[in-house]
């Protein structure tokens, strides 16, 4: 169920905020065969219950989040209650603060239920963590869920939760969005607070919403970005007067064929909503993924220098900070001048259309043991191949929304992203309200 159909349940007494909470905690223990949580709140989150029964026995409702069963990425800090980042050095982290946004969705009414699983310190695509389980994907137990927001994207593809935090540093938030069948959204850099937030790249992460519909992360964007801007707009009766790009180059360069055919068949159907489709040549994206991934790796390193001992560490993320640790100063600094020119040829971009419409990842979920996929007559890293059409987004810091669009023959979930101007998030969430409608 949604944000709202909950809301519209407890508003209506059909049942109160501690039923959803204990029915919620039974539903998980009994189902969650995902691995998708490291901490579970079940005490806490009955308390919790019990207090905003009382508030709506007395008049006072916070809002749609009001009672709400919610899950935090275990990146987030919560006071009292343990934060490990996915990883053996914060495993017995106590922060004795909550993250800025544990705070609003807290005022918001939300309970949270506990800390979801990740990628080991939010650093990598498949959420396989050594230390506190693989998570599985509830669409194929056999399959990925994507990372690092993992666990976030498990808890709502299984229907235990309508709406989990994730963050997002190269994809974290959309390869599980679009892995999981779900919704999930990168706001704009500095939209949402990171703090309170373990960081891995500081330019680069962001912090956003998994949900199980479009007006989930909206309702959730009003709760955690603060007053001025509203987020969940009413969809449209059409889409006439929205210029959709669609790119001629890289984001549909090499891809699945079934991926393809469903973005392409969304963007048939923005068009029939009456939005002029124009077709793009974007800047060369493969130059600014190159660049991230210098910046990423070199932010991340220095984030963990002080962390010599790889036993601390999975095989993969050690790997992944050896290599940061190898990269020169200039070439951080270079990076970063290659992206003052991408964001010079994006802001000149957003003054010929409104969105980007492309996929989210080129394939649907990997298996949990391959390595590789082969699109086409050619093979790929897997976690290449997952951040390939994602990772450039954060470097530019643009707003980007992952969303369901169709499934493969095997029945896995394709996710269509649509992209946006700095701030968009707004109209970005209408359009997409307006498509999913329809």
């Amino acid at each position: 169920m949604t944000v709202t159909e909950l809301g519209r349940q407890l508003r209506s007494r059909q049942i109160s905020c501690a039923e959803l909470i204990e029915q919620t905690l039974a539903d998980i223990r009994k189902r969650d065969t995902f691995h998708s949580l490291i901490t579970v709140t079940g005490e806490a989150a009955l308390a919790d219950a019990r207090e905003r029964d009382r508030e709506l026995a007395a008049g006072q409702d916070r809002g749609p989040f009001h009672g709400i069963p919610i899950a935090y990425k275990d990146l987030f800090y919560t006071k009292g209650v343990r934060t490990t980042g996915g990883s053996l050095l914060f495993k017995d982290f106590i922060p004795s603060r909550d993250a800025e946004v544990v705070k609003r969705l807290h005022t918001a009414g939300a309970i949270s239920i506990g800390k979801s699983n990740l990628h080991e310190i939010a650093f990598g695509i498949t959420s396989k963590n050594p230390h506190y389980g693989f998570v599985l994907n509830p669409r194929d137990p056999k399959r990925i869920p994507g990372g690092s927001s993992g666990g976030s994207a498990a808890l709502i593809a299984a229907n235990f939760l309508p709406m989990a935090l994730g963050s997002d540093t190269g994809g974290s938030i959309r390869i599980p969005a679009s892995y999981c069948g779900i919704t999930g959204l990168k706001p704009t850099y500095g939209r949402v607070s990171r703090d309170g937030v373990l960081p891995l790249a500081y330019s680069l992460d962001h912090v956003g919403p998994l949900g199980t519909s479009i007006e989930d992360c909206a309702l959730a964007m009003n709760a955690m970005a603060g007053p001025g801007v509203e987020f969940n707009l009413p969809a449209r009766a059409e889409l006439k007067g929205i210029r959709v790009g669609v790119p001629k180059n890289f984001f549909f360069d090499r891809i699945q064929e079934e991926v393809a055919a469903a973005v392409r068949k969304s963007i048939a159907e923005m068009e029939r909503l009456g939005a002029a489709i124009l077709e793009i040549e974007i800047p060369d994206l493969a130059e600014a993924n190159a660049a991230a991934r210098i910046v990423q790796l070199s932010e991340t390193a220095s984030v963990y220098a002080g962390y010599t001992d790889p036993k601390m560490f999975g095989a993969d993320v050690w790997a992944l900070l050896e290599q940061g640790r190898m990269i020169l100063g200039h070439e951080y600094v270079h990076a970063q001048r290659v992206r003052t020119l991408f964001r010079r040829e994006f802001d000149a971009l957003w003054r010929k259309i409104d969105i980007l419409a492309a996929p989210t990842t080129p394939i649907t979920a990997p298996l949990l043991d391959q390595d590789t996929v082969k699109i086409g007559a050619i093979e790929e890293n897997a976690r290449i191949a997952s951040t390939r059409l994602v990772r450039s987004i954060n470097f530019l810091g643009e707003p980007a929304l992952s969303l369901p669009c169709g499934n493969d023959t095997s029945g896995m979930p394709i996710g269509l992203q649509l992209i946006g101007a700095p701030f968009s998030e707004p109209n970005l969430l209408q359009i997409a309200k307006t498509l999913m409608r329809a």
